[in-house]
């Protein structure tokens, strides 16, 4: 049981009672289970012990590791139509933080019903897996829709491969990236659970599912994006350059369509930029691998590797689904490719391995918005978090007031204004003069 479980969870119809017994029970199972299982490039081995039993959390103690959900603790914001924030915490007992969270916030309007939200939260909470950013509960006390999973510090695989600042992600993490998401895929599909909830969100891009950077610098897919923004709400947008053949033409998604979207995820991996299948079935075709070939690598991998992913990938991509590997058929061919196995994988990727908890987050969404002065991404944040201008009921009239602050009080509603609309320059202007 993980550390957590004493302190802060809910007492609940929803959960049966677990004896010692059952537990010890439960974590020799998992254990077992998982006896052969190590984290690749000279981890530890991993056990499902060292996450908590997925439970119900009250309300309170999430607005306590979060700091009252302060924009200090922001990690991302979604930009769908049902806008979501996630946040980081810190689990506390007697004072001391005791693990790092996640939480997703969702809107009351979007889940009505409280026991609809704890059903869908609590099947995905069933699933466990070394790939996986596991969900450790979540809380519908309220108004309040939360879930709550592990904390990965090192953000998204996204800005690792296309945002990144010192270092290119070279040949050999990606060839692991590729392995792992693999098998965080290949275990969706196998578990009956997951079969539609994994389709719902592998759907159309695997990189907009948010694959985060683990503390030791594996990849590991996140659970967040598997439960629907909404009550009967989709996980997935429509672009169809990027969907599955069968979608286009039956309109559902199945667990072919999983490996075809993992073929456009080889592709975003090892061009380091977002190619449409098509093109890139066509180019594979043609033998012209040099033009999808990340640049940064700077012809830093094996020509004939390159060509075997780049053959794996096109047939994860044909348009027949019958026609497409399995996922065990890409994980053993993948598996062979693997090199540096001794190598960490927080070290390919040019990233500091933490060693102990930290109590205070380093940084924030909000504040990297302001220190890049993106105030697209500021206005973004604050309509997500439910921004309003300030609505101060003043019981002085203005005519008891000076003409100045008069002045003063209406250029700056009128900079409150513009924001909310997007006109930046206009609301800089009015709030420079205010």
């Amino acid at each position: 049981m993980g550390c957590c479980q004493s302190a802060f969870l809910k007492p609940s119809s929803l959960h049966a009672k677990k004896t010692s017994d059952d537990l010890g029970k439960r974590t020799n199972r998992h254990r077992h289970r998982n006896h052969n299982n190590n984290e690749g490039g000279g981890g530890r081995r991993w056990h499902f012990s060292n996450v908590p039993d997925f439970s119900e959390f009250f309300a309170a103690d999430l607005r306590d590791a979060t700091n009252n959900f302060s924009v200090n603790s922001v990690v991302s914001v979604s930009s769908d139509q049902t806008p979501n924030v996630v946040y980081q915490g810190c689990l506390r007992k007697k004072d001391k933080n005791i693990r790092r969270i996640a939480v997703k916030k969702f809107s009351k309007s979007t889940w009505p019903d409280p026991k609809q939200f704890a059903s869908e939260a609590q099947a995905i909470g069933k699933m466990r897996h070394m790939r996986l950013v596991n969900l450790i509960g979540y809380c519908c006390d309220g108004d309040e829709r939360l879930l709550v999973s592990e904390y990965m510090p090192n953000e998204t695989l996204t800005k690792h491969l296309f945002h990144w600042e010192k270092q290119t992600m070279e040949w050999a993490m990606r060839l692991r990236v590729a392995l792992y998401v693999a098998e965080a895929l290949e275990y969706g599909n196998r578990v009956d659970i997951a079969c539609t909830m994994i389709s719902m969100l592998i759907g159309f891009s695997l990189m907009r599912a948010k694959i985060f950077v683990a503390q030791n610098g594996n990849p590991r897919l996140s659970c967040f994006g598997w439960m629907k923004d909404s009550k009967d709400g989709k996980n997935f947008s429509t672009n169809l350059a990027y969907t599955p053949p069968e979608y286009n033409t039956t309109g559902t998604l199945i667990p072919e369509s999983v490996v075809f979207s993992f073929g456009t995820f080889l592709m975003d991996l090892l061009s380091g930029k977002h190619v449409p299948p098509s093109h890139a079935v066509d180019t594979i075709q043609k033998q012209n691998l040099p033009v999808l070939i990340d640049s940064h690598l700077e012809g830093n991998y094996p020509e004939e590797e390159a060509a075997s992913v780049f053959d794996l990938a096109s047939k994860c991509l044909r348009n027949n689904p019958k026609d497409r590997p399995e996922f065990k058929d890409i994980i053993s061919s993948l598996a062979k490719l693997q090199q540096k196995l001794d190598a960490p994988s927080y070290a390919m990727l040019g990233i500091l391995k933490l060693e102990k908890l930290e109590t205070e987050p380093s940084s924030s969404v909000i504040y990297d918005a302001c220190h890049r002065m993106d105030l697209t991404a500021l206005h973004q944040i604050l309509e997500a978090m439910e921004y309003k201008d300030d609505e101060v009921t003043c019981e002085l009239s203005f005519q008891q007031w000076s003409n100045q602050i008069k002045d003063a009080w209406n250029t700056r509603q009128q900079g409150d204004s513009a924001f909310c609309n997007k006109d930046f320059q206009s609301a800089i202007d009015k709030y420079t003069q205010a």
